[in-house]
């Protein structure tokens, strides 16, 4: 499964914030917004803190997405 923040970044548009607000405002790394910004895993605690700073369920900030099958026999 391959996960999608696309839902974040929609959230943080919606609240006029930017990246680095979201930084500050959750106290996570700017390493941790990286990996996001990439579409990488993050340990839960940082999505736990992102969910707290916005007032947010988990399922608002990400989604998982299934894997494409390359094979096909």
């Amino acid at each position: 499964m391959a996960v999608s923040y696309k839902k974040l970044w929609k959230l943080l548009i919606d609240k006029d914030m930017k990246k680095k607000d979201l930084q500050s405002v959750a106290e996570i790394s700017w390493s941790s917004v990286t990996k996001l910004s990439k579409g990488e895993n993050v340990s839960m605690d940082v999505l736990i803190k992102i969910c707290t700073a916005l007032n947010c369920d988990v399922g608002d900030v990400m989604e998982l997405l299934p894997d494409e099958k390359k094979d096909k026999d």
